[in-house]
C-alpha cells in the first residue's frame, strides 16, 4: 500500500500464479455451463473449444469482471481500509502461468491517532426536579380530565364550538371537508386557518361563509379553492378541576395529591436522569473532537449531507407533505437545510473518527452474541421478524455498518466512564496548556470505520 495523498491511497495486488490458475479455471466452467457446443455435454466442452467458440480474451476479461473485485476486497480487509469511493483498477498483469498484478487507486475515510484521551473534563447536566414542573404536570393532567361545559361568551381561542360545516364548489358537495354536529377547537387550525379566524369572537347561531384553499391533507382536492358555509350551534369551554386529593383519586391510583405529586416527581427525575445521562455522553465526545484538527475528504462530507438532506425528505413525505412546504413553514429553503446539514454532518464524521480511533486503541470489538441483541432490537422496533431482518442486513451490507455503531457506542462507554464528571456548581478542572491543546493529534493513516 502506497499512500498517495491525504486521503488517497494506491494498492498494489499481487495474485500467486496457482490461485490465478484454479480462479480462472472456474470461469471457464461457467462459461462450459453457458454455452451449448454440439458433441459435447453442457458443462462438460473443453478449454480448447470454449477458446475456438467465445475466444480467451472474453474468457479473460469476463474472469477479471468477476475476481477482480474479490482481490480487491481482501486487499482493503487486509490494509484495514475504508473505501469512500468506488477504486479505479488498472490490470498490470493478466497472463497465464504468471502471477496476476494489477493496482486499485481510491480514497479512503482517514484514521485518527489519540493520545491523552480518557479523562475528559466535563460537566454534569442536572437531573433536579422543580415545583415548577411538577406544577405543570399536574396542570396537564387536569387539562386532559377536563369536562366541556356549555358558555355564554363568544368563541375564543382554546374554546370547542359544535358546528355544522359545509364545503363546496358551485354548489357541489366536497365530503373531504364537510362535517356535522363536529366539535372544533378554535386556534388548532385543523381543518383550515380561515376558518379559525372566523370563528373567533362568534356566538351561538352565528352563520359564517368564506372562501379557503384545501391545504395537502385534502388528498386529491388539495390546493382547490372552497366555499364554506358553518352554522355555529353550541360553545364550549374547558372546566378544569381543582387541584386537590379528589382530582388525585380521579387521575391516578393515588389517594391524595401529595402521593401525586411525589409519583409525578419520581417519574420526571427518572426522565431527566436518563435525559442527563444521554447529555452527558454528548458532552464527553464534544470535548474530544473540539480538540480533534483533522481535514475531512470532500466526497465524504457531500455523501453524509445527501443522506441527510433525504432522510429529510422522506420525514416530510410521512407526514404528507414535500420538503419544501416543511421548509417553508419553518422560513427556510434547501440552501440553509444544506449548510445546516453540513456543519452537523462535519460533527458527526468527526464524532465518528474519534470513536473508532478509541475503538482500535483499546482494541474493542463487537460480539456474535451483541449483534444478534441489536438485529432482535430492530425487529422488534418495526414489528418483523428477527431473522428476517438479519438475513436484509446480510444481503445489503447494513450488518458492517450496524457492528460500526456497537463498537462507536462502546468506545463512548468507555470515554463516559473514564471522564472526569463535575456537578453544574463546581467549576472544571484547569487542563494544562501544551500538553492538553496537544493530547489529540490526527496522523496521514487511513483506516476502517470501526
Amino acid at each position: 500500500m502506497e499512500e498517495t495523498g491525504k486521503h488517497d491511497v494506491k494498492l498494489t495486488v499481487e495474485v500467486p500464479a496457482e490461485e490465478f490458475a484454479r480462479d480462472l479455471d472456474k470461469t471457464y466452467r461457467r462459461v462450459a455451463q453457458s454455452i451449448k457446443v454440439p458433441g459435447f455435454r453442457k458443462g462438460h466442452v473443453p478449454r480448447k473449444i470454449i477458446d475456438a467458440q467465445v475466444g480467451p480474451d472474453a474468457v479473460m476479461q469476463q474472469f477479471l469482471e468477476d475476481a477482480l473485485p474479490l482481490y480487491y476486497r481482501d486487499a482493503v480487509r487486509e490494509h484495514e481500509l475504508a473505501p469512500i469511493a468506488d477504486p479505479e483498477i488498472e490490470v498490470d498483469t493478466a497472463e497465464e502461468g504468471r502471477p496476476l498484478v494489477f493496482t486499485a487507486r481510491v480514497e479512503v475515510r482517514p484514521r485518527l491517532t489519540l493520545t491523552n484521551y480518557k479523562g475528559v473534563n466535563v460537566e454534569k447536566p442536572s437531573a433536579e426536579v422543580t415545583d415548577e414542573e411538577v406544577d405543570a404536570y399536574v396542570d396537564r393532567l387536569r387539562d386532559r380530565f377536563a369536562e366541556l361545559e356549555v358558555v355564554g361568551h363568544p368563541a375564543r381561542k382554546g374554546d370547542y364550538v359544535v358546528a355544522d360545516i359545509h364545503a363546496s364548489v358551485h354548489g357541489e358537495e366536497i365530503p373531504v371537508a364537510t362535517r356535522q354536529e363536529y366539535l372544533y377547537e378554535v386556534g388548532s387550525q385543523e381543518l383550515v386557518p380561515e376558518l379559525d379566524t372566523e370563528l373567533e369572537g362568534k356566538r351561538k347561531g352565528e352563520i359564517l361563509q368564506f372562501n379557503a384553499t384545501l391545504p395537502e391533507t385534502a388528498g386529491e382536492r388539495a390546493g382547490q379553492e372552497v366555499s364554506f358555509r358553518v352554522l355555529v350551534k353550541e360553545i364550549k369551554s374547558k372546566k378544569l378541576s381543582d387541584a386537590n386529593d379528589e382530582f388525585a383519586k380521579t387521575a391516578s391510583e393515588f389517594d391524595t395529591l401529595q402521593e401525586l405529586r411525589e409519583d409525578i416527581r419520581k417519574q420526571l427525575r427518572e426522565a431527566k436522569e436518563r435525559q442527563a445521562q444521554a447529555e452527558l455522553r454528548e458532552r464527553v465526545l464534544a470535548a474530544l473532537v473540539d480538540r480533534v484538527d483533522v481535514e475531512l475528504p470532500d466526497r465524504l462530507v457531500d455523501h453524509e449531507v445527501e443522506h441527510r438532506v433525504e432522510s429529510a425528505k422522506e420525514r416530510a413525505e410521512r407526514v404528507g407533505m414535500t420538503l419544501e412546504q416543511v421548509l417553508q413553514a419553518q422560513g427556510w429553503d434547501e440552501l440553509r437545510l444544506r449548510s445546516d446539514a453540513r456543519a452537523h454532518a462535519i460533527r458527526a464524521l468527526e464524532g465518528d473518527l474519534v470513536l473508532e480511533a478509541v475503538a482500535r486503541q483499546e482494541s474493542i470489538s463487537v460480539t456474535p452474541e451483541e449483534l444478534s441483541e441489536r438485529v432482535v432490537e430492530l425487529a422488534q422496533a418495526i414489528g418483523r421478524e428477527p431473522k428476517e431482518v438479519a438475513r436484509q442486513l446480510e444481503r445489503s451490507g447494513a450488518v458492517t455498518q450496524l457492528a460500526g455503531d456497537i463498537i462507536r457506542s462502546k468506545a463512548l462507554d468507555l470515554l463516559v466512564e473514564e471522564a472526569e464528571v463535575v456537578a453544574v456548581d463546581q467549576p472544571l478542572k484547569e487542563e494544562t496548556e501544551a500538553a492538553e491543546t496537544e493530547s489529540v493529534t490526527s496522523t496521514s493513516s487511513q483506516g476502517e470505520s470501526g
